[in-house]
């Protein structure tokens, strides 16, 4: 259902989660997207999808953050600490940063997310579970009973969280990846598309797996940033 009259939001971002955070806001929230909002150096439009794009350097200015709400719709580059950096900035500007759980994920009345975090459709979040602040939750994903991930997490999609898990500030996970149940997962950690995690991984670890048998995931590479 499209929101004509909603809650009026600026988007951060002209990439294609910006384009896919603007879509579900149009047809599944009370939020309607009024401008798109990026750095001056990263201007290449002075409209995107129907809406004005606003210099962030004068967004104050046009959009004041008494009148409208922000999101911030930037992937996972230098391990998310792009989208962190902003999503900063704009809080500190007093921005009310949007939270947004699909109404297709299935999640239970107890979930606690932090502000500014989007969950995309057919994740399964079971009780218990707690999400922080600016976190991607793609779609499809599992993630079990108890489990905890951190602040400017990215989790691709159909990603396996077991239960108990804990998931550090920055880290990113990619497609198809999988956590064995009580596995903590340092900060700032890229766990690559398909890895099977069965120890826990230190703070800014790198984690891909190999063309090994499965019998043989100790001989999974595991190597510093």
């Amino acid at each position: 259902m499209s929101h004509a009259q909603g809650r009026p939001v600026v988007v951060f971002g002209l990439g294609d989660f910006a384009r896919m955070a603007a879509f579900y806001f149009r047809h599944d929230s009370s939020y309607r997207v009024v401008a798109h909002t990026a750095t001056s150096a990263a201007l290449t439009a002075d409209e995107f999808l129907g809406v004005p794009v606003v210099p962030f350097e004068q967004i104050t200015e046009r959009y004041p953050p008494d009148e409208v709400s922000l999101f911030v719709a930037i992937a996972y580059s230098r391990v998310n600490r792009n989208r962190r950096d902003i999503f900063a900035q704009a809080r500190g500007l007093g921005y009310r940063m949007v939270t947004y759980v699909c109404s297709k994920a299935t999640s239970w009345p107890d979930l606690r997310i932090g502000e500014g975090s989007f969950v995309f459709e057919n994740n399964v979040l079971q009780p218990y579970v707690e999400i922080g602040e600016n976190t991607v939750l793609w779609s499809g994903n599992h993630i079990g009973h108890d489990s905890r991930i951190g602040s400017h997490v990215f989790l691709a999609s159909h990603v396996v969280v077991s239960g108990n898990c804990r998931i550090g500030d920055g880290t990113f996970i990619g497609v198809n990846a999988t956590l064995r149940d009580g596995v903590s997962v340092g900060a700032e950690c890229v766990i690559g598309a398909g890895a099977l995690v069965l120890r826990d991984v230190p703070d800014g670890s790198v984690l891909r797996a190999t063309a090994t048998p499965i019998a043989d995931v100790a001989s999974m590479e595991l190597k510093r940033i």
